[in-house]
């Protein structure tokens, strides 16, 4: 074991991160949006979330003011947004990807993805006796808002820790902390994620309940037409 740790590349460490986030056929989730201001004042919106393979919906059921609001993620490439006060499905033009996701501070980006090793290259930069630092760069070609990503990963389960973020001119925006890590059947998952804006001092807390793996999801969930049903 400990000679298979030390032969491990950024790159293979990477494509054991996607393997453990990605390992479910599907996933089913209820959330809650904590949004913090800089001064502590908070809001919170509750959401579910349905996940299969590279697809992925969120649905807001709470408050008033933005119950029914829809999220559909096909793929990178292809995202909507449909909002119910004007019944019409948008699609997230690429340059509008790093825009932020309903006033959170996680962007369509940070939401969407699911698979780093797609879209970015590691290398180890420093590493303890539990957890390896890896430096992530884009891919040649790959469609990103960052320049970089620091991401801290467990040896003991390849779970992610935490991520830092960096704008195109290499200044740090955000970081995110997993926690409360925990095992539900054959696959591990976070209680909770916080998303920090280190430029506004705003933060977003998803604090995540219910969550179901391997219901056998259907593909008619993740469609535009199904995007649009609410109550």
């Amino acid at each position: 074991m400990i000679l298979l740790l030390l032969s491990l590349t950024g790159n293979d460490i990477l494509a054991k991160v996607d393997s453990i986030m990605n390992a479910p056929k599907d996933r089913e989730s209820v959330g809650i949006m904590v949004l913090v201001d800089r001064n502590g004042k908070k809001k919170e919106r509750k959401i579910r979330m349905w996940q299969r393979g590279e697809k992925k919906l969120i649905r807001f059921l709470a408050p008033d003011e933005v119950k029914g609001v829809g999220f559909l993620s096909l793929s990178d490439e292809r995202m909507y947004l449909f909002m119910p006060a004007f019944k019409k499905v948008r699609r997230i033009a690429s340059h509008a990807k790093k825009e932020s996701f309903m006033n959170s501070d996680f962007s369509y980006e940070d939401i969407g993805s699911s698979d780093y090793k797609k879209k970015w290259d590691g290398k180890i930069i420093s590493e303890t006796d539990s957890t390896w630092v890896l430096e992530l760069t884009p891919k040649p070609g790959a469609d990103v808002s960052y320049s970089k990503l620091i991401m801290e990963v467990k040896k003991s389960n390849y779970l992610v820790k935490r991520v830092e973020f960096y704008g195109k001119k290499g200044d740090k925006e955000k970081e995110m902390t997993m926690k409360k890590e925990k095992k539900v059947g054959n696959y591990w998952t976070f209680e909770e994620l916080v998303m920090e804006n280190l430029k506004t001092g705003h933060k977003t807390i998803m604090k995540l309940e219910d969550v179901k793996f391997d219901q056998g999801l259907s593909d008619n969930i993740f469609t535009e037409r199904n995007l649009k049903r609410y109550r």
